[in-house]
């Protein structure tokens, strides 16, 4: 209890710091965070542009958040105390790995959130590949609700050609969510368009707002 106790104050302070120096670096901004259930399970499931995504999708909410994360980042042993600390969960991408599922669907039926990157790799132009389907398995097992979330702006501040992040705006968008039974009605590929054809959609309607160029979509 403690030990949960601990690891629960840290993620918090580990929030408001990054909080903190997102608005100022990167001029953050959330928009529709009532979107996010309040209570009970639900799935994250954003478009990837950069390294700091995982952050990105948590400093506007006021639950926490447990992340997906390909586990060739936990080689180094103190970069996987640091994100084993925030509730990151290794997944194998090359292949079915059960294990995280089971993590996965436990964390779920506990009540809490996951954030995964369906694309299961960073942009190399700024749009919004399409989504690999499987999340809709956790949904059927934990009968958890997808959230959309656009994240905007990270990739022109850290580009995945570059060693290094710099200064620019970043802008989150929590999207209407999709209901349990709405997505264990679904195929795991018509979910998967569907989360896709959404994320697009709010992904141009947010750079218009901003006065940005758009994205050309990628089908492969």
């Amino acid at each position: 209890m403690l030990k949960e106790g601990l690891k629960a104050v840290w993620y918090w302070l580990a929030r408001w710091i990054c909080r903190v120096f997102s608005i100022l670096f990167f001029r953050f901004r959330a928009y529709g965070t009532r979107n996010v259930p309040a209570s009970g399970p639900f799935i994250l499931a954003s478009n990837h542009q950069s390294y700091l995504d995982p952050v990105f999708c948590g400093l506007a909410l006021k639950r926490r958040l447990c992340f997906l994360a390909r586990d060739s980042l936990f080689r180094n042993r103190f970069f996987a105390l640091l994100i084993y600390s925030l509730n990151a969960i290794p997944v194998k991408r090359d292949r079915a790995d059960v294990s995280s599922i089971r993590t996965v669907v436990a964390k779920l039926k506990e009540g809490k959130g996951v954030c995964l990157f369906p694309e299961a790799t960073r942009t190399n132009d700024g749009s919004i590949r399409p989504f690999k389907p499987g999340f809709g398995l956790l949904c059927r097992r934990a009968k958890a609700p997808v959230v959309p979330v656009l994240i905007d702006g990270a990739f022109e501040c850290w580009p995945r050609h570059k060693r290094i992040f710099g200064p620019g705006s970043v802008t989150v968008c929590y999207g209407q969510p999709i209901t349990a039974e709405q997505a264990t009605s679904m195929s795991d590929r018509k979910l998967a368009e569907l989360v896709t054809s959404n994320l697009r959609q709010m992904q141009n309607t947010c750079r218009i707002r901003h006065g940005k160029s758009l994205y050309h979509d990628r089908s492969d």
